[in-house]
């Protein structure tokens, strides 16, 4: 593959992997002006969009508003996540997120590259002995989330029973993939390819603390982008952390923008 500017690479991303492939896996959809509204479990709801049309502050705060009073109506729903990109056209998103309640979290690195470029051989620790496999099972499902909390400092809720649930569909849109050590999982991750597009997504990469540093994410990674190819995925992204973006830089990924989660939580 030629290698693509980053301007071409996010012209590619937000065509292909905005809006409705970011819902795929939702229980629910419902467009509301320029934006999706979705529902995982029926407790999660999460809004996305390509653009927002060209909107002005005031007509921004007015859909904020509606989208609150749409989940809030529905008593089932206790968090709601409202995704930003830093290169989206906005005015005044963020004053109007934070006066409905929506709390910031950290940015993280829009990162993009070529799944061959990370499907390479890592040397692992001699010491320990790496096993590195893909999962179905519900016991490692919830094992691995387990992981994935404690590594995230936060657990994510019901978050074991949605994959569970996506594994059950038979769509084979998901891949999970865990590190183990002695039988412990120390690090996490999974892939899912976005069917139609160019790209598989890399989501859920996390290690515990005290296996850090050690080449263990970069060989699960490497698992990962392999399995891709397979695929015939041929471009990779992933929302990442400082941890993993340089992980990511040395592979030959750039980063074309930034996101930052709002999330509103019922109180």
């Amino acid at each position: 593959m030629t290698d693509l500017s980053p301007a071409d690479l996010l012209d590619r991303y937000d065509a292909q992997l905005r809006d409705e492939a970011e819902l795929v896996s939702a229980e629910t959809r419902e467009r509301h002006g320029p934006v999706l509204w979705g529902v995982y479990r029926g407790v999660r709801g999460f809004v996305t969009y390509r653009d927002l049309g060209g909107l002005d502050a005031a007509r921004i705060e007015q859909l904020v508003q509606e989208t609150l009073e749409h989940y809030r109506s529905d008593e089932r729903i206790t968090r709601v996540e409202w995704k930003t990109r830093g290169h989206d056209v906005a005015p005044g998103l963020h004053d109007a997120l934070v006066t409905q309640g929506f709390v910031p979290g950290a940015p993280e690195s829009v990162m993009i590259g070529e799944a061959a470029k990370l499907a390479v051989d890592v040397p692992l620790p001699d010491a320990e002995t790496v096993e590195l496999r893909r999962v179905e099972s519900e016991a490692d499902v919830r094992r691995l989330c387990e992981a994935a909390d404690e590594a995230f400092g936060e657990a994510v809720p019901g978050m074991a029973e949605e994959l569970l649930d996506r594994l059950a569909l038979g769509r084979d849109d998901m891949e999970l993939w865990v590190a183990e050590i002695d039988g412990q999982v120390v690090c996490t991750g999974r892939i899912e390819p976005v069917v139609g597009t160019e790209f598989a997504g890399l989501w859920g990469g996390a290690t515990l603390a005290q296996w850090r540093g050690r080449g263990i994410y970069r060989a699960l990674t490497a698992a990962r982008a392999r399995s891709a190819l397979r695929r015939g995925a041929t471009l990779l992204h992933s929302d990442s952390t400082e941890h993993s973006r340089p992980i990511l830089e040395r592979s030959g990924f750039v980063k074309v923008t930034t996101t930052t989660p709002y999330v509103w939580r019922r109180p």
